[in-house]
C-alpha cells in the first residue's frame, strides 16, 4: 500500500512533469494569447462604439433650428436634452479604453513569462525532484533550495497569468456575451438615430436676395411644419438617451467584471497559493533515509 509521503511524491512529480511538458509545447501560450486577443478587439470595438456616439452626440448638440411660425423668428437646439447623455457617454469611453488597456498588459505579460531567460529559470523546478526522490542525500541545501523555491513560484505565476486570461474568456462567454451583443447592438442602432435626426435637422440654404412671394410663402409653411417636428425629434433624441444610458451601464459591468473583479479575484487566490509555496515547510524532502537494517519506527 502507498503512503502518504510516497502519494505526495507521485503527485508532486506527476505534476511537474506535465507543467515543464506544457511549457517546451506552447500549446497554453498559444491558447492565451488568442483569448486575450479576443478581448483585446472586443473592448477596442466598443471603445469605437463609445467614441461615434460622442461625436454624434456633440453634433446634436451644436445643431440650431430656426424656425418662424407666423414671421416670429424662433432657435431651437433639441440636442440641449442629450447633455446629460453626453457625460455619461464620456465616462463610458474612459471604461473601454481602461479595459483595452487591461488587456494590452495582459498580453504583455504573457510574451514577458513566455521569454526564453524566465522560461530557462523556470525550468529549475526541476530541482525540486531530486528533493523528493533522494532526500538526504540532495547536495541542494541554502541557495539550491531558495531557487527552487523562486523557480516553482515563477512556474506557478506564468501558467496562473494564462489561466486568468482563458478564465477570463470562458467567464464572458457563459455568463457575459448575451448581454454584451444586445448592448453593443442598441448602442450601435442609437448612435445611427441620433445620426439620422441629426442629419434631418441641419438647416436650410439661406434664402436668395430676390425671393417671389410664392418661396416666401413655402419657407414660412416649411418654418411651421418643422416647429411640429422639433417636438417629434426630441421625442426621439429622449428615447435614444434612455436607451445609451441602459446599454451604456450593462456595458460597463460587463467589462469590468472581467477584465477588473475576475483577475482580482485570480490574483488573489494566486497570492495566496504563492505564500504556501513560499512559506512551505519542506522538512520532509530532506529527511535523512533510515539507516539499513534499523526496525521501521
Amino acid at each position: 500500500m502507498i503512503s502518504k509521503v510516497v502519494f505526495k511524491q507521485l503527485a508532486i512529480t506527476l505534476l511537474l512533469v506535465l507543467l515543464m511538458a506544457a511549457v517546451q509545447e506552447g500549446s497554453l501560450d498559444r491558447l492565451g494569447h488568442q483569448q486575450t486577443e479576443a478581448g483585446f478587439k472586443r473592448a477596442l470595438l466598443v471603445f469605437g462604439v463609445s467614441r461615434g456616439l460622442n461625436g454624434v452626440i456633440s453634433v446634436a448638440q451644436g445643431t440650431e433650428v430656426a424656425v418662424e411660425p407666423v414671421g416670429i423668428g424662433l432657435n431651437f437646439k433639441p440636442g440641449e436634452i442629450l447633455d446629460p447623455i453626453n457625460d455619461l457617454v464620456e465616462r463610458f469611453s474612459w471604461v473601454m479604453l481602461a479595459s483595452s488597456a487591461s488587456f494590452g498588459i495582459q498580453r504583455v505579460l504573457l510574451d514577458v513569462m513566455a521569454s526564453p531567460g524566465l522560461t530557462l529559470f523556470a525550468s529549475l523546478a526541476v530541482l525540486l525532484l531530486i528533493m523528493i526522490w533522494w532526500p538526504g542525500r540532495s547536495p541542494l541545501r541554502g541557495l539550491g533550495l531558495v531557487i527552487c523555491r523562486l523557480a516553482v513560484a515563477l512556474l506557478i505565476l506564468r501558467f496562473s497569468i494564462i489561466l486568468i486570461a482563458v478564465g477570463g474568456e470562458h467567464f464572458y462567454q457563459a455568463f457575459l456575451e448575451p448581454q454584451y451583443s444586445e448592448s453593443r447592438q442598441q448602442l450601435e442602432q442609437a448612435a445611427n438615430s441620433i445620426g439620422e435626426v441629426n442629419s434631418e435637422l441641419q438647416p436650410d440654404l439661406p434664402p436668395p436676395e430676390e425671393e417671389s412671394l410664392l418661396d416666401q410663402a413655402r419657407r414660412v409653411y416649411n418654418s411651421a411644419t418643422r416647429a411640429v417636428d422639433v417636438n417629434a425629434r426630441m421625442e426621439a433624441f429622449s428615447r435614444a438617451a434612455a436607451d445609451i444610458s441602459e446599454h451604456a451601464i450593462n456595458m460597463i459591468v460587463v467589462f469590468l467584471m472581467q477584465t477588473v473583479l475576475f483577475p482580482l479575484f485570480s490574483l488573489w487566490l494566486l497570492w495566496q497559493l504563492l505564500k504556501r509555496v513560499l512559506r512551505a515547510r519542506l522538512d520532509w524532502l530532506r529527511r535523512d533515509p533510515p539507516a539499513s537494517g534499523a526496525a521501521p519506527g
